[in-house]
This record gives structure tokens, C-alpha cells and sequence, in this order.
């Protein structure tokens, strides 16, 4: 059996001045990752690409990689970026002899002058080759548009938020194609979306109303009635037409049964719309209760700076909640971290175990805001300097390489403060531990993390405080003008009345 696998991901926030050029794709900041290159570095990961490796592997198919892309969400995709990309895994389809194509797409991404990233690609396959069995693995962020759906036998998306089920979603979609392309089941889709953008604070499966949702699908999936059962919460952050919940529900033959599964799972996320929403806490209410939560010891309080998650297309430069730390004056902090790779380059200089005044932050303008950050003045001493190389080993995507770039840790007395020369979220006690810093002996870690925080520094947390500050992935859509978005849409519109089998 021949097999083509390939990646292109890219979660979009449409009002990210983050650019989004073919660097961003690139491990090392140069070349692609295809080939055997792209194989080495996937192999016996918890991610798409580990997982449809491992069923490739298993059943002794040959493999081809044309591509494997992917990087931190960021502003609108650069169009010659996206012709790349689509150019390597078009050319290896056009060359043909495969058996069947297993995509690994993110679901969300948006292109300049495309809306749908992922329905373009697919199309423009479908296009060259109209007959070899397909299958997608998407994020469960994903916005998805008709022929995201329709170009694929099979779909399957994550089942958790925090994403620790990348591998087996790829593993759903490979051994449902299999099963079809051997005969053994006939797949039919059904799809549908509810007009409701839920919050992506609201978004956990370890909570209400999701953890439900999914585990609905989940049961469908084990009891067999579904072949794959996926329901999206979608990215809200990308104004594009048909950002928001959606499902999709893949049967062995039974349009009808997929249909009724789709709206369950769309009635279901309707009628508990509200606990999809998300109340903002001003910023100084938070720090202080974050202040009064520290004075006893036993393990760290983690304060989110939610607004400003690189993880949804965030600067990660703004200082906003760094800033009011310092004025109420919390003692032992940890702060990860901010962008800023000339703060990072002037630390460098002047090296490990030296004092160091400088400006940092608040060097990428967002003007898609009505709300701007400033630069923060601090003075410390350069405590580390890292290369930032680490393996994961837990949380999400165990056994990936992980690179963040040149980091340092400057420490004023009373917060060390994480500089960044890359986009990476805090996800992981190892991204502090390659650090030198022991998470579980700080009063107080704050994080610029919505959500993946949980997968494995959720662990250590005695306290969890949200702090809204300042950035692109605020939480308060009053602050975002949509303006592609379908309309009416719940909370945007907040009367809004909808009923999934009208």
C-alpha cells in the first residue's frame, strides 16, 4: 500500500499583526520539514503525523511526505506561503499511485484572499485526483466550510482542549479509511453549525459544556454507531463567514443517523450557549486576589494572562498584567513570558550575572484594538540564558522537539521575568525546568495561556486566577469589529433564537 500523508496547520487570528510568512513554518526558521526529514522528526510523537506514522507503519504501507507544516497561530496566511505549500502537496497527488491521502489540517486557517485555507487545498486535490480515499484530522478549533467536509470520506477532530488526543484523532481517521478502503464500511458524512462563536475560555473539556459534547461523541464512536464523531467549537478570532460551532458526524452507511447525531450535538451546544460565555474580571480585582491567594505555600498560583496567548495568534508582548504585578508588588513571580528578541539580544550582551535596565514588550502595534499596550521599564540581572532546546515528555504532543529560541530569564528581586525570541506558548514544567526554574517551589506563575496550560501545569496549580489584560485574544468581543462573520450569531447577537432542525 502507498500512502500520502501530509501536514499544513495554521490556526488564524484574523486581528493578529503577527505576519504569517513561510518562515513561521519552518522548525529552524529556513527550510520545510518533507520527506524523511518530516518522517525522522513526527515518528513516535503525540501529534497527527506521529499518529498516522504509527498506522502506516504498522500495516507496512509506503510512505511519502510531500510536506509537513505547521506554526504558533498567527495573522492572515502570506499567499506565496500557502502556494508553497499547496504546490508540494499537489505536485506529489498529481504524480499519483497512492492508495489513499491522510491530511493532517489545522481547520482554521485563513489566507490572504482565501477564507477557507484547508477547503482550497482540498479542493485543488480533488481537483488533480477526484477518487482516492481521503481523510482529514482536524483541530477541534476548527471553522469548517463545505468542502473541508465534503472532499473526505472521512473526518475526525480532537476530542480534548487541552489537545492531548492529536495522535489518536489521526489514528480514528486512518483506521476508519482503511476499514472503507478495504470494503468493510461505506462512510457518509452529515455536518451542520449553530450561529454561536463560544468562548475559547469557555472552550475546556474539563468542564461543562463541552467535556459533555465531546464525550457524546466519543460514545458514539465506541459503541460503533458513528465511524467518527467530531463536534468543533470553532476559533473565534478568525472573522471569516462561518467561524463558530459546528459538528460532524461520519456512519457506515446511514445519512439519516448521522444527521440526527449532528443535530443532538448542535441542539445540545445551543441550549447551553450561555456556559459557552465568559465573564471579565477587571485587571486590579485579579492581581489582587491572586496576592491574597499566595500567602499560604503549598504550590504555586497560577495567574493567566489570557489576552495575549501566542497559542491563538497573541503578540506575546504585551505588559499589561506584568505591569500590574509589579505595582501591587506580588514577590517570588514568575512571569513567561514576553516577546521580545532585541530584549533578549541586550541581555545577551550583557550577560549572565549582570544588572541590565531596559524597556520590554509593547514592540508589535495591534491596530485592530481600540486599546493599546505600553513598554514596560525594568531593571535585574540576567539570571539565565538559554538555548531553549527541550524533548516533551508529557502534556501535549509527548516526544516532540521543542525549540523556543534563544530565552532569558531577567530577575528584578521579585519577578524573573521570561524573555522570548519566539512565539511558544507555556504549556509544560520542562519550559521551565530547561530554564533552571522549579515550578513547584514559586509562590506565583504567571502565564500568557487560555487553556493547554492545564495539560500539564494544571498539575502543579494550588490556585488558578484569570487576568485580562491587553492583547488580540481578548475575551471581550466588544473589543473585535467583525465584519465577514455570519450574521445574526450568538453573542453578537444576543436574542437571537435558533433551533437545529428547523
Amino acid at each position: 500500500m502507498r500512502l500520502l500523508l501530509a501536514t499544513m496547520s495554521h490556526e488564524t487570528n484574523t486581528f493578529s499583526p503577527v505576519p504569517s510568512k513561510l518562515e513561521r513554518f519552518c522548525r529552524d526558521g529556513k527550510t520545510l520539514l518533507t520527506g524523511q526529514a518530516a518522517i525522522d522528526f513526527y515518528r513516535g510523537t503525540g501529534t497527527c503525523m506521529g499518529g498516522y506514522l504509527a498506522i502506516a507503519e504498522e500495516i507496512g504501507a509506503e510512505i511519502v511526505v510531500p510536506l509537513a507544516a505547521s506554526a504558533p497561530p498567527s495573522g492572515k496566511v502570506d499567499r506565496e506561503a500557502f502556494e508553497t505549500f499547496c504546490r508540494l502537496i499537489a505536485d506529489a497527488v498529481r504524480g499519483g499511485g497512492f492508495d489513499g491521502i491522510w491530511l493532517d489540517l489545522h481547520g482554521a486557517m485563513a489566507v490572504e484572499g482565501i477564507e477557507d485555507g484547508e477547503g482550497e487545498l482540498l479542493r485543488r486535490i480533488r481537483a488533480i485526483d477526484p477518487v482516492t480515499p481521503l481523510c482529514v484530522a482536524y483541530d477541534m478549533h476548527a471553522n469548517v466550510f463545505d468542502d473541508m467536509v465534503g472532499t473526505a470520506q472521512i473526518v475526525s477532530g480532537y476530542h480534548t482542549y487541552p489537545h492531548i488526543d492529536m495522535k489518536q484523532t489521526a489514528e480514528r481517521a486512518a483506521r476508519g479509511l482503511l476499514r472503507a478502503m478495504r470494503g468493510e464500511v461505506k462512510p457518509v458524512s452529515a455536518w451542520g453549525s449553530a450561529p454561536m462563536l463560544p468562548h475559547v475560555m469557555a472552550q475546556g473539556t474539563h468542564q461543562h459544556p463541552n467535556k459533555d459534547l465531546q464525550a457524546l461523541c466519543s460514545a458514539w464512536e465506541d459503541s460503533g454507531r458513528a465511524l467518527t464523531a467530531s463536534l468543533f467549537v470553532g476559533f473565534p478570532h478568525a472573522d471569516v463567514n462561518m467561524a463558530g460551532l459546528s459538528a460532524v458526524v461520519c456512519t457506515d452507511n446511514d445519512p439519516e443517523d448521522a444527521q440526527r447525531m449532528v443535530d443532538e450535538l448542535l441542539s445540545f451546544a445551543w441550549n447551553a450557549r450561555k456556559d459557552f460565555m465568559f465573564d471579565v474580571e477587571p485587571l486590579e480585582t485579579s492581581v489582587s486576589k491572586a496576592a491574597a491567594l499566595g500567602e499560604a505555600k503549598a504550590g504555586p498560583v497560577v495567574m493567566l494572562d489570557h489576552y495575549d496567548n501566542c497559542s491563538s495568534g497573541g503578540t506575546m508582548d504585551t505588559t499589561d498584567v506584568l505591569r500590574e504585578i509589579v505595582r501591587q508588588g506580588l514577590d517570588d513571580v514568575v512571569f513567561f513570558g514576553i516577546y521580545d528578541p532585541e530584549a533578549v539580544q541586550a541581555c545577551v550582551a550583557a550577560g549572565i550575572g549582570n544588572e541590565i535596565t531596559l524597556d520590554i514588550g509593547a514592540k508589535l502595534p495591534m491596530p485592530q484594538l481600540p486599546v493599546a499596550s505600553a513598554p514596560l521599564s525594568v531593571t535585574g540581572r540576567v539570571r539565565t540564558v538559554s538555548a531553549g532546546y527541550y524533548t516533551s515528555t508529557g502534556g501535549i504532543s509527548p516526544g516532540l522537539k521543542i525549540f523556543m529560541g534563544t530565552t532569558v530569564v531577567l530577575d528584578t528581586g521579585k519577578v524573573q521575568i521570561v524573555l522570548l525570541s519566539r512565539h511558544i506558548e507555556p504549556t509544560a514544567q520542562e519550559m521551565l525546568r530547561v530554564l533552571g526554574i522549579d515550578p513547584t517551589r514559586i509562590k506565583y506563575l504567571a502565564i500568557k495561556s487560555r487553556v493547554h496550560w492545564r495539560a500539564d501545569l494544571g498539575r502543579i496549580a494550588r490556585e488558578i486566577v484569570e487576568c485580562a489584560g491587553v492583547g488580540v485574544c481578548t475575551s471581550d468581543y466588544g473589543q473585535l469589529t467583525f465584519a465577514e462573520v455570519r450574521r445574526p450569531i450568538f453573542p453578537l447577537d444576543p436574542l437571537l433564537g435558533w433551533n437545529a432542525r428547523a
